[in-house]
């Protein structure tokens, strides 16, 4: 019997077909689950790789066809005062949800040299505050008492230091201190609460030079697929994972720096 059909998963920054969070949303509807997406289009067209308006719309349409229930918003997660009630209507669109998978995220390139209070500002209040008081909300509103999933994407800021990506490196390092102490928190509830760190993962944004230079340090010879990770939180949210809870995962295919 499939673990997952008929469960509900919330999955954040589903922006980018080639992205992770895009991926997450397929290997769910794959196994079942009905899903409620978000997305930021300001964000993902600052970026160099940029994105097509039409893409969460593409998504939505590609995940319906296998007869679940689909949902999505563009959601600003600057914005902590729209949080709670962007969890009623998750519950109106699609129900009372059994998964949250904190995936967005907001990166840009900085050193201490040039990182001012407003940019740092940015990355914590996606990558910690947002991610945060989402798991906050999900789980005052978990009633199931079993099966409840917390699954936050980190980046492996404790496998090495990361250079000219301050703000990130210690906003997204914070999820893996909040993924310890939320586990223990919301275990009594019946919620698991782990991290995934995909390692240098192909959505798009890795250059050919970069690649080259990156390739050398996977011993299977090639970077992390959206698919490879996808397939992790599948595994986590899954009855299999109940008894894995507090872990920070870093699924990175031997990556060695």
């Amino acid at each position: 019997m499939n673990q997952l059909e008929g469960k509900i998963a919330i999955v954040t920054g589903a922006s980018r077909l080639k992205g992770i969070g895009a991926a997450i949303c397929r290997e769910l509807v794959k196994n079942g689950c009905h899903i409620f997406f978000t997305y930021w289009t300001e964000y993902d067209k600052s970026m160099p790789w940029s994105m097509e308006s039409t893409e969460p719309a593409r998504l939505k349409e590609e995940l319906a066809e296998a007869g679940v229930k689909v949902s999505c918003m563009e959601l600003d997660l600057t914005r902590f005062d729209t949080l709670k009630q962007f969890i009623d209507k998750v519950s109106e669109d699609v129900g009372a949800p059994d998964f949250l998978i904190n995936n967005a995220t907001y990166s840009t390139n900085n050193d201490y040299s040039n990182l001012t209070a407003e940019e740092l500002d940015r990355h914590y209040k996606v990558n910690i505050g947002a991610t945060t008081l989402l798991s906050s909300e999900f789980a005052k509103r978990f009633k199931k008492k079993v099966g409840g999933r917390i699954v936050n994407l980190t980046s492996g800021q404790f496998q090495g230091p990361m250079p000219g990506e301050l703000a990130y490196a210690t906003t997204k390092g914070a999820v893996d201190a909040l993924t310890i102490t939320l586990a223990a928190e919301v275990a009594p509830l019946g919620i698991t609460v782990n991290a995934v760190n995909p390692g240098p993962t192909d959505t798009g944004w890795i250059t050919e030079e970069l690649k080259r230079y990156l390739e050398p340090m996977f011993p299977f010879g090639r970077l992390g697929d959206p698919s490879d990770v996808a397939k992790t939180i599948k595994f986590l949210v899954s009855d299999d994972a109940s008894w894995i809870t507090g872990q920070i995962i870093n699924s990175e295919g031997g990556f060695k720096r």
